[in-house]
């Protein structure tokens, strides 16, 4: 019989059970890109928190637990998360995943140099999504969208085989999402916020993610706990964030971890994952509706008003 290597989830995470090491990794294909991605998505900020020796533990772990779908950007960690994987992925390594980076600049000459430097810090000739990283106004949408905007950048990396597939990212504001997907046809993904407290302010799921299927993009999930804020609050456990998200019409959901720990717990949610009814659903909505909600809360959102003076979270940064 194969060795099995089981870990015993903390109270925080009861509901999913013993993790078994060689139980199988759930898939999905991630939209209209065709890509096999797993369920469970490596963030790429939270993993290099700690230090480059803890984030190459963390992937390597995470491949031998089935994970395929790999996080980045050039603006996490000043570059250096783009580099760990390049070590990380060595040796053969870069075959077996798929990778995605990001670029937060909005005219094509400066994305497209930022994408030369991922490739460079990957030490990879390619990624397989590149994501136009955290649009938050429509301001930015206008320049990546004008005459020499990120979308330029963008379409002309896919046609140079430099990336095989092309999306965007943002939680600032769904608006912003909705016109990006009505004005350019070509995006294959979306990542967005999908909690258990967006649906109760400038909701990402209520008025982006039926839009993205409707398109036929593949959607990533982030920000399931709110970067944090949902435990500081003690609204809901781990497990209730996590259950929630993979609830949703969603393909993957982008997880922040610092250690090795988090990663078997988070996957063990994922491969013991049953989905909510509809019922239970409905009853955490209506329990997470009677607490803090909002930027309060979800402080990457647009403020309420103009008055309200709490920092707004930008990708990136320390939570």
């Amino acid at each position: 019989m194969k060795r099995r290597t089981f870990l015993q989830v903390s109270s925080v995470v009861a509901g999913a059970g013993a993790l078994s090491a060689d139980a199988p990794m759930p898939m999905a294909t991630l939209g209209k890109s065709g890509l096999k991605v797993s369920r469970f998505c490596l963030g790429g900020y939270h993993m290099a928190v700690r230090g480059e020796e803890e984030a190459i533990r963390i992937i390597h772990r995470a491949i031998d637990l089935g994970v395929n779908f790999f996080d980045s950007a050039n603006h996490y960690h000043k570059g250096k998360s783009d580099e760990i994987y390049g070590k990380a992925l060595s040796g053969g390594l870069r075959q077996k995943v798929l990778l995605m980076s990001k670029a937060q600049l909005r005219d094509r000459d400066s994305a497209m140099h930022q994408l030369e430097e991922t490739l460079t810090r990957m030490r990879t000739d390619y990624l397989d999504l590149w994501q136009c990283h955290e649009v938050s106004t429509q301001e930015e949408v206008d320049k990546i969208l004008g005459p020499g905007g990120a979308l330029e950048a963008f379409v002309r990396a896919k046609e140079q085989g430099k990336v095989r597939h092309i999306g965007f990212t943002g939680h600032h504001d769904p608006a912003v999402h909705k016109r990006l997907l009505e004005s350019f046809d070509g995006w294959e993904t979306v990542q967005m916020p999908v909690n258990l407290i967006d649906p109760h302010y400038l909701s990402f799921i209520r008025n982006v993610l039926p839009e993205a299927r409707k398109r036929g993009l593949g959607v990533l999930a982030m920000k399931t706990n709110g970067m944090g804020s949902i435990g500081k609050h003690r609204i809901a456990s781990i497990s209730e964030c996590l259950r929630f998200a993979w609830s949703q019409d969603v393909d993957t959901v982008v997880s922040g971890v610092e250690t090795v720990g988090q990663l078997l717990e988070n996957v063990g949610i994922c491969k013991t994952f049953q989905p909510m009814s509809k019922q239970e659903i409905s009853v955490l909505l209506h329990r997470t509706k009677q607490g803090p909600t909002g930027s309060k809360v979800e402080n990457y959102k647009k403020k309420e008003n103009a008055s309200m003076t709490h920092k707004e979270h930008r990708d990136g940064e320390p939570a």
